[in-house]
């Protein structure tokens, strides 16, 4: 199950193996220290350089922590929930809601990819205007054909 995706969007299990300097994040939240207004979630503040987390790559920083080894979290005060990281033992499973979608290959919507059309329309519309007005100076200055009378 390590890395499965939940039906619930943006949720996923995480397996991490506690390094010599611990998990290696930091958490901010509970209901004694709402983080997020309207919000008595753990979220993940900080991860440590070279710690257990950053060496795994999927624990971000915004990332909200709903579960430790199947204890639910939510309206947990932050002592808690600190306990429970403390006492969760060697291999620990995160069940995680990602602040971001997880990578998909291709756009899930025609903006998705980032590629709009509106800056290819710009540099067209720049290249017709640039066409018209050399064609207006041309005509312009042109010398004029003189028919002999």
């Amino acid at each position: 199950m390590n890395g499965s995706t939940h039906l619930v969007a943006n949720v996923v299990d995480i397996q991490l193996k506690r390094g010599p300097s611990g998990l290696g994040f930091n958490i901010v939240g509970g209901v004694d220290q709402q983080y997020v207004v309207n919000d008595n979630g753990i979220y993940v503040c900080k991860i440590k350089e070279n710690g257990a987390a950053a060496l795994d790559g999927r624990l971000e920083e915004g990332d909200k922590i709903l579960a430790i080894n199947g204890n639910k979290l939510e309206n947990c005060n932050h002592g808690v929930a600190v306990d429970l990281f403390r006492s969760a033992g060697e291999d620990i499973l995160l069940q995680v809601q990602k602040k971001h979608p997880p990578h998909r290959n291709g756009p899930s919507s025609p903006d998705a990819g980032g590629d709009s059309a509106l800056p290819a329309l710009g540099v067209l519309v720049g290249v017709l205007g640039a066409a018209a007005l050399m064609a207006l100076l041309y005509l312009r200055f042109q010398p004029t054909l003189r028919r002999p009378f």
